[in-house]
């Protein structure tokens, strides 16, 4: 896992349709990165994003959904 800033890199952000569009106590996730996906605090969208490897981002997405 890797810091950059978010606003480096050329992917399409997206937020969860469980936000409701609001801004608070959200993440996205960036669409199209090649290798990693990136995630960001929404309400810091130039700050730095996280970019996990699918694997583990899969991983985390299975561990929240059975919860």
């Amino acid at each position: 896992m890797n810091a950059v800033p978010a606003n480096s890199l050329p992917v399409a952000w997206r937020k969860s349709s469980y936000s409701n569009g609001g801004d608070a106590n959200c993440v996205e996730i960036g669409l199209g990165h090649p290798t990693a996906v990136p995630v960001r605090d929404s309400k810091v969208p130039a700050g730095p994003a996280l970019l996990v490897s699918p694997e583990a981002f899969s991983a985390l997405i299975d561990a929240v959904a059975t919860r």
